[in-house]
């Protein structure tokens, strides 16, 4: 799906892999991470709006969208190291980095190994491996789904020719029912379609556990010390604020009502009226 002419696309090469990166505006850095099941086009309001006074950087993760398909790396770790550097490739010192269910843990990561690199950490609907504070929201299980991609090799094989159907699924209940625009859910099916596609988007599952350690370790010999924001809807709600309290020193935190997981989607101006006075005094006077 290509880019409106606001948004300039470009592969960059950084730690093994080329990214497919979506560029738009100048200005103090805005980094984008997307997570399941999407592309760098869960963020296309968001970057319109954004644009006119910073230069907002949104890639296909690894093994997403127009991204290499790589054989592995997807934990959070590596991912984190994707990220650090697309923003060394495209001579960024700092950037505010935004974060989103599976863009939420390297976007931690990223901010707890390398501070002088995130001026700003905004973070939303996600959990951060076993991080004490969420128990409330797994009390019951995680959701059905994370076993299923979890065992190698099963759901791309059981999905395969039915992908738009499952996409539909979970852009239905992450917007409680209100759907996304056709040309958004058209390219997110694209990107999700044959096995390889698939293969990579569970292995963002299938390296939960190591993630999961990589939090773990991190925070015990480092804090998130920049401005951080929480934002949670349906349905992970206060989980990651609570995870993230006893970690960092600076934690602004705001609930979403009759919003679903897919914010930048379901609310994009509820987000914005959020993102806009905690980006701003990152402009120049």
């Amino acid at each position: 799906m290509p880019a409106t002419a606001a948004h300039r696309q470009r592969r960059i090469a950084t730690n093994g892999v080329q990214l497919n990166v979506a560029i738009a505006g100048d200005g103090p850095a805005v980094l984008l991470l997307h997570g399941f099941p999407h592309t760098w086009r869960l963020w296309s309001t968001v970057m319109d709006r954004l644009a006119g006074q910073y230069r907002v950087i949104a890639p296909d993760l690894r093994g997403f969208g127009a991204s290499t398909r790589a054989v592995e790396g997807y934990d959070a770790g590596t991912l984190a190291a994707d990220a650090e550097g697309l923003l060394d490739a495209l001579g960024e010192p700092s950037a505010a980095v935004v974060g989103i269910d599976a863009g939420t843990a390297p976007a931690v990561l990223l901010a707890l190994r390398r501070p002088d690199l995130v001026r700003r950490l905004v973070v939303m609907e996600a959990l951060l491996g076993r991080l004490p504070g969420a128990e409330h929201v797994v009390a019951n299980g995680a959701p059905w789904w994370f076993g299923f991609h979890a065992v190698p090799g099963l759901a791309e094989t059981v999905l395969a020719g039915n992908e738009a159907a499952y996409i539909d699924f979970f852009l239905d209940s992450g917007t409680l029912g209100r759907g996304v625009p056709d040309d958004i859910r058209a390219a997110f099916v694209h990107a999700y379609t044959g096995s390889e596609a698939l293969r990579c988007a569970f292995s963002y599952y299938r390296a939960l556990p190591t993630s999961a350690r990589q939090i773990r370790d991190a925070v015990a010999t480092a804090r998130l010390t920049m401005p951080t924001m929480a934002v949670g809807s349906h349905p992970v709600g206060p989980g990651l604020e609570r995870q993230l309290r006893p970690v960092t020193d600076d934690l602004v935190a705001h609930q979403l009502p009759d919003c679903g997981h897919i914010i930048p989607l379901d609310r994009p101006d509820a987000l914005l009226d959020l993102l806009t006075p905690f980006l701003s005094p990152d402009l120049p006077d």
